[in-house]
């Protein structure tokens, strides 16, 4: 009796109905859906994608390079978490934030074509002052709490984007030197000579150092000459920050393009590709 109730009860399990198969295009769409959604969770929360308009960067990061940056690697608020792989702003880091708008002369912004809003824009720079430091800009260099700060200076044209093969390096590059900033021929020689090269600055000016509030950022673009940046504009405070900058995606030749509508997928920079930020 018992082996009959066994073998019925297995013969139930057996014959229970699995439902009709699934067709081509409903497993498609699955697939479809759950990528797309774990692709708005990555964008949303841990990767972005951004173009860089301007020359502030270079010969770091070019006009036309695509950037991914990584918006997870940064702490929330500073707290460090233990069991996550995140850390806080560090000097040297390449971010990307939101433009905080120039505050002391907004009349700058409003008279830019087309006109620059506060937080409408990414701006890509590399962080120099961290919170509660002394930043002075002289000279064409800079000072941390009176201390000048190891830059790797290089003498070039910050405005063509060859640049790069244009360049006069400053005395050999130092173990602690990690990163190179580029100034004009014009404002190398005007800071030789004990003149300033330019009188628009209004933060951290020579002669006029100035302290980094706190859960904000001093930053500046490595094309000296060429940027617009807390020099200008002041600091970035911390919930402005989206991300640092990972690597070239993508990048064209914009110039070579002529403004051409396709001229992105024409004129790339194969040897671009990939490359890290650092």
């Amino acid at each position: 009796m018992t082996e009959e109730k066994t073998e019925k009860k297995e013969l139930s399990e057996e014959e229970k109905p699995t439902g009709p198969p699934k067709s081509v295009f409903r497993e498609y769409l699955e697939s479809f859906v759950v990528t797309l959604v774990m692709a708005i969770f990555g964008m949303t929360f841990v990767l972005q994608a951004v173009t860089v308009p301007t020359g502030s960067m270079q010969n770091t990061i070019l006009v036309g390079d695509y950037l991914l940056v990584n918006k997870f690697i940064f702490t929330p608020g500073g707290y460090e978490l233990p069991f996550l792989p995140q850390r806080d702003i560090q000097r040297g880091d390449i971010i990307v934030f939101k433009y905080p708008g120039n505050k002391v002369r907004p009349d700058n912004d409003r008279r830019r074509n087309p006109p620059l809003q506060a937080y409408q824009i990414n701006y890509v720079k590399r962080v120099i002052g961290l919170p509660g430091e002394t930043v002075e800009f002289k000279n064409n260099q800079v000072f941390i709490n009176g201390q000048l700060l190891p830059e790797h200076r290089v003498i070039g044209d910050a405005d063509d984007e060859l640049s790069a093969l244009q360049t006069t390096e400053i005395g050999e590059r130092k173990p602690e030197e990690k990163w190179s900033v580029y100034y004009s021929d014009r404002t190398m020689k005007d800071s030789l000579a004990g003149r300033m090269a330019r009188r628009d600055y209004e933060f951290a000016v020579q002669g006029k150092p100035m302290v980094v509030p706190p859960n904000s950022f001093f930053v500046m673009g490595d094309s000296r000459d060429n940027s617009e940046d807390s020099r200008y504009w002041g600091f970035v405070p911390r919930e402005l920050v989206i991300g640092r900058a990972m690597f070239v995606y993508w990048s064209c030749d914009r110039g070579a393009s002529n403004g051409d509508f396709f001229g992105c997928l024409t004129h790339p920079r194969l040897n671009r590709i990939f490359k890290f930020v650092k």
